[in-house]
């Protein structure tokens, strides 16, 4: 049994954990909050895009069926390759522990990927990481990530996001890579957090919304043409859904550390209990045994 005073130490010490845990909670609270803002006053940028790219694509189709002339309608970045001999995969983690089981799952979801396309016959296999956790798991695993894009796990700036899409759009249209997935983990609330893998390019042309139909974009004039607008908007689409990703995996990050800062500081006052309880009980045997003493010296 150990000593009083190593039972005083150890009460001590997770005190001085749980105001540890207990301030890292806030600090996540207040940055899933921000992050939520940021990823809530997004969405409906995205799905008018979204309605807008519709709408042009219906327009199109509507010329063509009635036998109008129509300019060409790039699918450089829509249409699907039969053959697959070099895949990419932007990979998403943080560049921080302490936040449950959240980068464990993305380095699992990864590697499973990689695992799904070696199956497939694929073995030229690029591996892009955000954030440093996943940069070191994928750097051990034989897939050291071509550039340091650790910074854009903390300061999701759309500058640097939109710079790696570019870079992407370029590999890909020039046949360097025939498949390009994004791995993150998704925020489905404060207590849940998914980990999924969604095709970059090629690209869905219209992401459709909660009720499962696109955000409408009609009543627009369009100049030069619908085609010319749909070849010029189709690019900034693809874009931002690799953001649109990135702020969905920091929120799910935050969320997961929150709810584990808040899981460690439950356990750290069920210790603390513990601990006094079994303090208590030692001082109070241990005053006992005084008292006994004292009454066998005296009848002595």
């Amino acid at each position: 049994m150990p000593s009083l005073k190593e039972i005083k130490g150890r009460i001590g010490s997770v005190k001085s954990t749980l105001k540890i845990t207990s301030a890292m909670k806030l600090v996540a609270s207040a940055k899933l909050r921000k992050a939520q803002v940021a990823v809530e006053n997004m969405r409906p940028y995205r799905q008018r895009l979204d309605g807008i790219l519709a709408d042009l694509k219906a327009e199109i189709a509507a010329r063509q069926e009635r036998e109008e002339p129509v300019g060409e309608i790039s699918t450089l970045y829509t249409a699907p390759r039969q053959e697959k001999r070099s895949v990419a995969i932007v990979a998403m983690a943080s560049n921080s522990s302490l936040c449950g089981g959240f980068n464990a799952n993305a380095v699992r979801l990864t590697l499973e990927t990689v695992e799904h396309y070696r199956r497939e016959g694929v073995t030229d296999i690029t591996v892009f990481s955000i954030g440093r956790k996943m940069a070191d798991a994928m750097k051990k695993c034989g897939f050291p990530s071509p550039e340091d894009f650790t910074k854009l796990a903390e300061q999701p700036a759309y500058e640097g996001v939109s710079a790696l899409g570019a870079s992407l759009m370029e590999a890909y249209a020039e046949g360097r890579f025939d498949r390009i997935d994004i791995v993150h983990n998704h925020f489905v609330s404060s207590a849940s957090q998914k980990p999924v893998c969604e095709p970059f390019l090629p690209a869905a042309p219209v992401a459709p919304d909660e009720a499962g139909k696109p955000a409408s974009g009609r009543g627009f004039l369009v100049e030069p043409s619908p085609e010319e607008a749909w070849n010029q908007l189709l690019p900034l689409v693809i874009r931002l859904s690799l953001y649109a990703a990135l702020l969905d995996s920091i929120a799910a990050e935050h969320a997961a550390r929150t709810i584990a800062m808040q899981t460690a500081t439950d356990n750290g006052e069920d210790l603390l209990d513990d601990l006094t309880l079994e303090y208590n009980k030692g001082r109070q045997q241990k005053i006992t045994s005084e008292i006994l003493d004292l009454v066998g010296g005296s009848l002595q």
